[in-house]
């Protein structure tokens, strides 16, 4: 059967009078053209078994169309013209439609399905009918011979039709959940997105003689992760900065995240001794968090004092945090180690300890979160310092920009292995240029 051979006849049954609301019905369940349904299938077959009959159909009448949802005996058929006035007058009433010798009935005599294609004699069908009322369209059975049914038949066919609406519920409640949690998927990512940005500061200063760099990578788009930093003046012309990682997600890790960074700036304006602006942040950390529910983090803190020949003295103290990495102008690369700094805001009594470099021109400085060095190798091993280092030495970096794309390059090729948040903050001092002497005569 086509199209074609449903073409409109004088027999076609009128639409129903509420057709705008039982076609707007038929949208609400997303069923025409999709792919066919196993369920649906096995409702045509056993219809067909029950009836005995060589076909049977699971249909959905359109607007111009009679589409089928699943057909037995009937390989190819995807649908036929509406106007073919079986299926289209089957929906009228919310009763079995039976026609038991298609050729004697004034209702069907001259339509295309009797005397073309098939040859249809005898065709019975039960509305699919949605709980407010509207006939979607009909389980059908069709023979080629007249034939009579039983009560247990039209009892059997109209079963099958209720099936078919209770799958369709079904899918449609699956549909309108998967909806709703794509909905607040995406409202989840815009929110933790938009809290990330009020935990990080939207910009880093512009600092004379140094190139900075930060970046944040997320692991999760809908969890609100731990990882700061920041970058700032002192007001006697010296620069700090921090970067560390509070423990959790979510809400209560944000809350912690704000706490500490403006407790660390508010610090270092009352005392920027870096060993000071962590007992500072421990010991309010303490007195907010109190009892069973603990809460800590680990952080470096430095101190940066421009120096007249270009290069930066620079003061690190660290609490439980990754050591920063000191790529050095000639390639190699040293850990700044603040060897016994413990986690602040967690134990009675923690010790916090400094150490002292210099930043000389075409030196870098790259602090990290423990997101990288725990995220796993291709091989299944962690990255570790060690790992990173590497990395590291093997590219050449002229600034703090350059410093991140490569970091970035390695999270890339690390894929999957990447199952934490990682913040990033790069500082660099430019290499000097030597002015051309000029000759004077």
């Amino acid at each position: 059967m086509t199209v074609a051979e449903g073409a409109l006849h004088p027999g076609s049954a009128p639409p129903p009078a509420d057709e705008e609301r039982r076609l707007a019905a038929v949208r609400r369940y997303q069923i025409l053209d999709t792919p066919c349904d196993g369920a649906f299938d096995k409702v045509a077959s056993l219809a067909a078994q029950i009836f005995r009959t060589p076909f049977a159909t699971v249909s959905i009448v359109d607007s111009d169309r009679v589409w089928f949802m699943a057909t037995s005996g009937l390989s190819g058929t995807t649908e036929i013209a509406r106007a073919s006035g079986l299926c289209a007058s089957a929906i009228l009433d919310g009763a079995p439609y039976i026609v038991t010798d298609t050729l004697t009935d004034p209702r069907t005599a001259a339509g295309p399905l009797v005397h073309g294609g098939i040859g249809v004699r005898f065709y019975a069908a039960a509305p699919i009918t949605t709980a407010d009322g509207y006939h979607l369209g009909t389980v059908n059975v069709l023979d080629t011979e007249p034939r009579q049914v039983t009560e247990e038949q039209l009892a059997a066919l109209q079963n099958l039709a209720a099936l078919v609406m209770d799958q369709l519920e079904l899918r449609l409640s699956a549909i309108r959940t998967v909806t709703a949690e794509r909905q607040m998927r995406t409202a989840a990512e815009g929110l933790a997105r938009t809290l990330q940005r009020t935990l990080l500061p939207p910009a880093l200063p512009r600092v004379p003689g140094l190139g900075t760099a930060a970046a944040y990578h997320t692991a999760s788009e809908y969890e609100v992760g731990g990882d700061f930093y920041d970058l700032f003046p002192l007001n006697d012309g010296r620069w700090a900065f921090f970067l560390g990682d509070v423990c959790g997600k979510g809400a209560d890790a944000a809350a912690l995240t704000s706490l500490t960074r403006y407790t660390l700036r508010a610090a270092a304006i009352y005392d920027p001794d870096p060993c000071a602006v962590l007992a500072n942040l421990d010991t309010v950390l303490k007195g907010e968090y109190q009892g069973t529910n603990p809460r800590y983090c680990t952080a470096v803190f430095g101190v940066l004092q421009p120096e007249d020949d270009g290069s930066f003295a620079l003061t690190l103290a660290g609490g439980g945090h990754p050591p920063a990495l000191a790529v050095r102008a000639d390639g190699t690369v040293e850990p700044v180690r603040t060897t016994g700094g413990q986690l602040i805001g967690l134990l009675p009594a923690p010790r916090f300890t400094q150490t002292a470099t210099r930043l000389r021109p075409g030196d870098a400085l790259l602090l990290y979160t423990d997101g990288l060095t725990e995220a796993r190798t291709p091989g299944g091993s962690l990255l570790e310092e060690q790992g990173l280092a590497a990395h590291l030495a093997a590219g050449v970096w002229h600034d703090a920009d350059g410093l991140l794309a490569g970091v970035h390059q390695l999270l890339t090729g690390l894929g999957a292995g990447v199952n934490d948040d990682t913040a990033l903050l790069a500082l660099s001092v430019p290499t000097r240029r030597t002015e051309p002497v000029q000759e004077t005569r």
